[in-house]
């Protein structure tokens, strides 16, 4: 399985657009390849060079499994007919939250998709740890991209 975007490659950087200097939306992901037996997707992005430690910036989970590509600006409500949910982010908000590092040496941003063998039985407004959790033991394949940004 292999995780991409058509707005920035790997290592490189998150266009502003998707950043909370800009529209703050969510960027456009694709991905190809899925595991036999997916029956669900989730997806965390957080950036590892926080300065008090890892910061989520996004949460989604029950994406449907016949699912390829988030469009830019995704919510729960529109993908795969409303059925995935938001988690909580580190701002303390459902949905996506952009890139908003402290000026100084750009930050990384660690979009990763996960292949699941069902549905997570969480409520919206789930924390990372707990999506990490419900997840054990049910991860057929996981993806990974990396993109930057810096003020």
């Amino acid at each position: 399985m292999q995780l991409t975007s058509p707005v920035f490659q790997e290592g490189k950087t998150i266009p502003r657009q998707f950043t909370a200097d800009g529209a703050d939306q969510s960027p456009p992901l694709n991905w190809n390849d899925p595991p036999p037996g997916t029956r669900s997707f989730a997806l965390i992005c957080d950036d590892p060079d926080a300065p008090r430690g890892t910061f989520t910036h996004w949460v989604l989970l029950n994406v449907p499994a016949n699912s390829s590509e988030l469009k830019p600006g995704v919510s729960s409500a529109s993908v795969g007919g409303g059925g995935a949910i938001e988690g909580k982010n580190d701002f303390g908000k459902s949905g996506y939250g952009g890139p908003s590092p402290p000026p100084g040496k750009p930050h990384r941003y660690f979009f990763k998709l996960y292949a699941l063998n069902g549905l997570l039985e969480l409520k919206s407004g789930v924390s990372k740890s707990d999506v990490l959790t419900a997840m054990k033991g049910r991860v057929l394949g996981e993806a990974q991209l990396m993109g930057t940004y810096g003020r």
